[in-house]
């Protein structure tokens, strides 16, 4: 039996010929689809003509699934054909461990575009930023190389070393990298108070414990006593993640609404998420900080939070991934990873290529504080005193605190520059520190 003969009599045999079509395609047509016969028998010669004048024998079942590997890459960056390596890789990711470089990384043109290296990995100390093209690992050009088969050379065991060439934008000459491998265990969420009571959290990644660990962090601070003036989350280079984690991230701030819904073309794909009473931040000013790496689920939070005007959204415009990804069984050790609706915020924006635009535009920068000298009255000689016990001189450790988080960080110092104003503003009870003359 020739592989035309193999293929009609499997076609006719699951009656893939006429397939039933929706409610609402019936609507439009009275006739079930058909499948194309004469792209049906194309693929069979193109088939035929690789099993016996390729330079090298390649057994069907290979050719095969090489077919349906282009059949998914072909439809949109994300979706995937799933071998059981690479399901077990995808567990590995959603619980935050697994060895490799630490980079987050997308199709684009047949090249691969990093989305955002994660903090504290090889591929980040090493230097790759976001947006930054690789066009060759170990020498190997990656044009014409499939997403998971670059992800599978990325991968490999702790310190191991790969080469990585990147075209960078700006950047006449291709630049170099040798990476080691390491276990990548990411943090997911880090915190910590910085002055004048403002809270900082980062999310690296949403994990399956992203929401809880949040959730202990507001909580101790609450239990604190002295309380959060403003709070910054910072989703910069945060490429995304777990569903379920960012609806739990986006209800620690508001109580009540809709968080984020999909749309697609089965009623499965149809999902609407809520928040609920339980919101341990639903107080203080708010501010997020996102870039053009903040994708997927940092986009859904930062979206849901900014329809419900709960925060602040500064930075630079976010990468604009809005589909959802379903793992579907195909057997019992593989699957597909097909993009099967679209992410929706509680006004109804689509994420999907837009992303979300930042209320107070900020690009990151290196500023250099301008030294100035200038004389004072308490400079001059024999100056009188304020009449206090003790003269009023300023302490300037704050200020020198304040330009060595600009230098590092200026998007961070104007996020907490601005929480700083809206609390100096903010309607409070002032006791008299002195009487009246």
């Amino acid at each position: 039996m020739n592989i035309m003969t193999w293929i009609a009599s499997f076609v006719l045999a699951t009656g893939l010929l006429a397939i039933p079509v929706s409610a609402d395609e019936t609507s439009q047509s009275s006739t079930p689809a058909v499948l194309p016969l004469n792209e049906l028998r194309t693929f069979t010669e193109v088939f035929e003509r690789i099993r016996s004048f390729y330079v090298e024998p390649v057994d069907d079942k290979t050719l095969l699934e090489y077919a349906i590997k282009g059949m998914l890459s072909e439809l949109d960056p994300h979706s995937a054909y799933l071998e059981p390596e690479d399901f077990s890789d995808l567990q590995e990711n959603t619980s935050g461990k697994f060895g490799g470089l630490g980079i987050e990384v997308g199709m684009e043109d047949g090249l691969i575009r990093v989305v955002s290296p994660i903090d504290d990995t090889p591929a980040q100390q090493a230097g790759i930023l976001s947006g930054d093209l690789i066009i060759s690992l170990d020498q190997e050009p990656v044009l014409g190389m499939s997403l998971n088969d670059a992800i599978n050379r990325m991968r490999g065991e702790p310190g191991t070393s790969i080469d990585v060439e990147i075209r960078r934008s700006g950047e006449a000459d291709i630049l170099s990298f040798t990476l080691v491998r390491a276990e990548i265990k990411v943090a997911s969420v880090r915190s910590e108070r910085l002055r004048n009571d403002i809270g900082y959290v980062r999310i690296t990644q949403f994990q399956e414990r992203t929401g809880p660990d949040l959730v202990n962090i507001l909580t101790s601070w609450q239990a604190e006593t002295t309380p959060l003036k403003g709070l910054i989350l910072d989703l910069r280079n945060n490429p995304g993640g777990v569903l379920d984690a960012a609806v739990d991230v986006t209800d620690a701030f508001i109580s009540e609404g809709l968080i984020v819904y999909t749309e697609g073309r089965s009623e499965d794909a149809e999902l609407y998420f809520e928040a609920t009473e339980q919101t341990p931040a639903a107080d203080y000013p708010v501010v997020v900080l996102i870039n053009g790496g903040s994708a997927s689920a940092s986009e859904i939070v930062a979206g849901a939070l900014q329809d419900h005007q709960r925060a602040v959204i500064v930075g630079t415009q976010s990468f604009g991934k809005g589909s959802v990804q379903s793992v579907l069984p195909i057997t019992h050790d593989k699957a597909i990873k097909l993009t099967t609706a679209r992410y929706f915020t509680p006004k109804g924006r689509s994420i999907q290529a837009q992303g979300i635009t930042p209320d107070i535009w900020i690009e990151q920068s290196d500023v250099t504080p301008k030294k100035q000298r200038f004389y004072k009255e308490a400079d001059l000689p024999g100056h009188l005193s304020n009449g206090r016990e003790k003269d009023d001189t300023n302490d300037d450790s704050e200020q020198r605190a304040s330009d060595e988080l600009m230098r590092k960080d200026f998007q961070l110092y104007e996020a907490h520059t601005l929480l700083r104003g809206w609390a100096l503003l903010a309607p409070q009870t002032r006791t008299p520190t002195s009487t009246q003359p």
